[in-house]
C-alpha cells in the first residue's frame, strides 16, 4: 500500500513564509528518504496560516531538492486558473522532472469569496456546469486525446516525452461521480470532508468508465494523522491543529500557535462540541493506535493508496510522525532513523 504526504506549508506564529516553504523542503525531503509515493501541496489564497499559494512554483523547487519521491498539486484549484495556464506549467514540470508530476485538480476556490475574485476577475464561467468541461480542457492539452472533435489548435509544450497523471480531488460526491465518469484518477478528502467515506469510493467505482488515461478505478484516501511516543503526547502535538481548525470555521485566520499555548486555551462549550463532530487531525495517539485507525480506513474504503497531513507547529514533531508511521506501515526499514 503507497503511503504520501499532503502539506500546506504552514506558518506559525512569530516565523516566517520563508521558514514554512524551508520546513517544506525538508519534510518532503524526509518522504523522499523514507521512500514514500508522493508528495503533494496545496493551494490557499489570503490565509494566514498558509503559505502554498502556487502549486506549481513549489513543486519546482521541491522537485529540484528531491530524487525519487513523486511531486503533485493536493491540488490546483481550477476555478481559479485558464486552463491553459495549468496545462502549460504542469507540461513544464513533467519535462523538467519527467515521470515525476502528479496534477492534482480542484474545483473549490480554496479562499473566501473576496480573494476569490481577485484571483479570477469575473464570475461568468466559474460555476459547476463548466467545471467538467475545464477539466476536459487541460486533459487535451496534456495528451488525452478523447475529445479530438474539440479542433484544439493549443500545444501546452512544443514536444512532449511524457504528461503528468492527473487525478481528480474532491471531498464530495459530485467530484468522486465526475472522476469516474471521466475515467481519471480520484482522491477524497477525508481529512475535512463529511462524507462517509466508503460511501464516496462506492459512487466513485459505480459510475467509473475506462478512458485513455485509466482501465480501471484508482482510487486514493487523504487523511490527517499524528503521532508520538505516547498518546497524551500526540494530543499536546495536535492542539495547534485545533485552533487553526476553530479559527478557520469562525472566518478568523491566524498563524499556527505552539502547542502550549494551545494547551492553555479553553474552549467553550459550542467550540468543543465543533471539534468533536470533526476533529481538527482525524488519527492522533501512538504510532500502533494511528496506524491501526489508518489500516481500517484502507479496508473500508478499498483504496490503493493512502496520504496524510497533519498541522503541528515545528514540522520536526510532522517528520517524526511520519517517519514512525512508515516504519510501522512496511515502506521502510524498521531501523531507519527517525529524522528531526
Amino acid at each position: 500500500m503507497p503511503l504520501s504526504v499532503l502539506d500546506l506549508a504552514t506558518v506559525g506564529a512569530g516565523r516566517s513564509s520563508s521558514d514554512a516553504l524551508a520546513d517544506s523542503t525538508r519534510l518532503a525531503q524526509a518522504a523522499d528518504g523514507l521512500g514514500l509515493t508522493r508528495f503533494w501541496v496545496a493551494e490557499h489564497h489570503n490565509m494566514p496560516s498558509v503559505a502554498s499559494t502556487s502549486p506549481s512554483v513549489l513543486i519546482a523547487h521541491l522537485a529540484a531538492k528531491t530524487s525519487q519521491i513523486r511531486l503533485g498539486s493536493g491540488g490546483v484549484m481550477l476555478p481559479n486558473h485558464a486552463p491553459f495556464v495549468v496545462a502549460e506549467q504542469f507540461a513544464l514540470l513533467e519535462a523538467l522532472h519527467p515521470g515525476r508530476i502528479d496534477l492534482g485538480i480542484g474545483r473549490a476556490p480554496g479562499t473566501d469569496q473576496m480573494t476569490a475574485m481577485a484571483l479570477r476577475r469575473q464570475t461568468d464561467g466559474l460555476g459547476v456546469e463548466e467545471f467538467p468541461q475545464h477539466v476536459l480542457e487541460v486533459l487535451a492539452l496534456l495528451g488525452d486525446n478523447r475529445t479530438p472533435d474539440r479542433g484544439m489548435r493549443l500545444a501546452a509544450t512544443p514536444a512532449a516525452s511524457s504528461f503528468p497523471d492527473v487525478w481528480l480531488l474532491g471531498s464530495s460526491g459530485y467530484s468522486a461521480q465526475l472522476a469516474g465518469m471521466l475515467g481519471l484518477r480520484y482522491s477524497y478528502a477525508h481529512h475535512f470532508g463529511n462524507e462517509d467515506p466508503a460511501a464516496v469510493m462506492r459512487l466513485y467505482r459505480s459510475n467509473f468508465q475506462p478512458s485513455p488515461a485509466l482501465a480501471e478505478p484508482y482510487a486514493m484516501l487523504a487523511t490527517s494523522a499524528l503521532t508520538a511516543a505516547t498518546a497524551e503526547e500526540a494530543e499536546y502535538l495536535a492542539g495547534p491543529a485545533r485552533v487553526m481548525a476553530l479559527s478557520l470555521r469562525s472566518g478568523r485566520p491566524a498563524p499556527i500557535v505552539p502547542p502550549q499555548e494551545a494547551a492553555e486555551r479553553t474552549f467553550t462549550d459550542q467550540e468543543q462540541m465543533m471539534l468533536d463532530h470533526l476533529p481538527a487531525i482525524k488519527a492522533v495517539g501512538t504510532v500502533q493506535q494511528v496506524t491501526t485507525r489508518l489500516e481500517d480506513l484502507v479496508e473500508l474504503t478499498g483504496v490503493q493508496e493512502l496520504m496524510i497531513t497533519g498541522t503541528t507547529y515545528d514540522v520536526d514533531s510532522r517528520i517524526d510522525s511520519l517517519t514512525s508511521i512508515a516504519e510501522v506501515w512496511g515502506r521502510v526499514p524498521a531501523q531507519a532513523p527517525a529524522a528531526g
